[in-house]
């Protein structure tokens, strides 16, 4: 594994959050985005960590043993690829992640996954405060339509682009796919 290249960091791409009854969602390609990354990061040998949420909530569909706490098909870890569970959105909260990527001297992380505004940015916020260089990509990461705190509807694009817009600059560089993976092949 080559720690001198970043992270790729998967965020709960588990069966659950394909399952239509999560609600409306932005970036119907996200999936295939992330597929694209992990490809590359494999391809260069680059750290790959896979983030799986178990929830301590009896009957949700993240409860252990569930289906839908299971990796995508398309997403599943490749035997010494790391992988994090978590039972709060921030996958770095009780999960040895930052002492697994500071162990290896990686100081350089790019996110993606679901959701934009929960797990992504709980994560992303922490990974910048913790002192990585985070980068979060777009278009491979993606949210659920909801309501908010004054009763308004929100979409899914605009949970999505709140949530980006919530970290830019402050904890993370936002970038797409085409951005990260050029810069990637620039520097593997």
């Amino acid at each position: 594994m080559r720690t001198d290249l970043p992270a790729l960091i998967i965020i709960d791409m588990q069966k659950a959050m394909a399952n239509p009854a999560a609600g409306e969602r932005n970036n119907p390609q996200a999936g295939s985005r992330i597929a694209d990354l992990l490809a590359a990061w494999r391809a260069v040998d680059a750290p790959v960590v896979h983030v799986r949420h178990m929830s301590r909530t009896p009957g949700s569909l993240f409860w252990p043993g569930q289906p839908g706490a299971e990796f995508q098909d398309a997403l599943l870890p490749l035997a010494l690829e790391h992988v994090v569970e978590k039972n709060v959105p921030d996958a770095f909260i009780h999960s040895g992640l930052e002492r697994w990527l500071r162990v290896r001297g990686i100081t350089r992380i790019v996110m993606a996954g679901v959701s934009t505004n929960n797990s992504v940015e709980g994560s992303a916020r922490s990974a910048g405060n913790l002192g990585f260089d985070t980068t979060v990509v777009a278009d491979a990461c993606f949210a659920f339509a909801c309501t908010d705190y004054a009763g308004q509807a929100r979409s899914a694009a605009d949970v999505h682009a709140m949530a980006l817009a919530n970290l830019d600059g402050e904890y993370a560089t936002i970038s797409d796919s085409a951005g990260v993976l050029r810069a990637l092949a620039g520097t593997a």
